[in-house]
């Protein structure tokens, strides 16, 4: 059980991209998670593409804690990747930030 000392953040980011798109985003996201692994504060860094809707993506990643989380959104990596992505979405990223409960 967590002793609630654990400042890591969990986040959830579903990506769906216009079928058009799909094999130029995912070269996209293989940049991000290449350049994010090696971000501070980065625990855990991957990204999934679903098997039968494969323009559907999720990132999964852990971070040190919400400060390290938001220094990797405001790195121009980032804003970067997502201004390159932008054209590609068929709908807005559902990111969702989490802490670990036990």
């Amino acid at each position: 059980m967590s002793s609630g000392t654990d400042d890591r953040i969990h986040v959830v980011t579903h990506v769906d991209i216009m079928p058009k798109y799909t094999e130029e985003g995912a070269r996209v996201l293989r940049d991000l998670a290449a350049q994010s692994a090696q971000h501070r504060g980065v625990v855990r860094f991957e990204i999934w593409q679903e098997p039968p809707r494969p323009n559907h993506f999720t990132i999964v990643s852990v971070w040190e804690n919400q400060n390290a989380f938001n220094d990797y959104l405001s790195a121009e990596s980032t804003r970067s990747f997502r201004e390159k992505l932008q054209p590609m979405l068929g709908s807005p990223f559902d990111e969702r930030v989490h802490r670990l409960l036990v």
